[in-house]
């Protein structure tokens, strides 16, 4: 149990820092698409913890939370796209002419789609 709560202390320290990260504003593009990209992974290994511990898994908090979490990571997907599709659009427009010559002059400049790295797309180990 005792490496139960460090995980879980752990987890939720990282999810409510990449939150209070992302609520400043203060952030890149670049930093929030890696801010954002951290995470996927913490809710992935909150979910994994559940599996491990039933009394866990049947709180009605923990399934409202289940719900929650599934819900914002729907919605993060949506925006994602949404961002991948506005970006491909605008590398578009600065690449191709006659746009590029405007977009040359008023410093118009590609942007990155968001991916995810390849330590993200994997399966999650969580070890207790």
């Amino acid at each position: 149990m005792k490496g139960y709560a460090s995980h879980e202390k752990e987890t939720f320290t990282r999810l409510i820092e990449a939150r209070n990260l992302l609520k400043g504003g203060n952030l890149s593009d670049s930093e929030r698409l890696r801010v954002e990209g951290e995470v996927g992974p913490q809710m992935t290994r909150l979910m994994a913890v559940a599996e491990n511990y039933p009394e866990l898994k049947s709180s009605s908090h923990f399934l409202n939370l289940q719900r929650n979490l599934t819900e914002v990571e729907e919605q993060i997907s949506a925006a994602r796209r949404a961002y991948n599709a506005a970006v491909f659009a605008i590398n578009n427009a600065v690449e191709s002419f006659p746009t590029v010559i405007i977009a040359n002059q008023l410093g118009f400049k590609r942007h990155d789609f968001f991916e995810a790295d390849e330590s993200t797309r994997g399966t999650v180990d969580v070890k207790l």
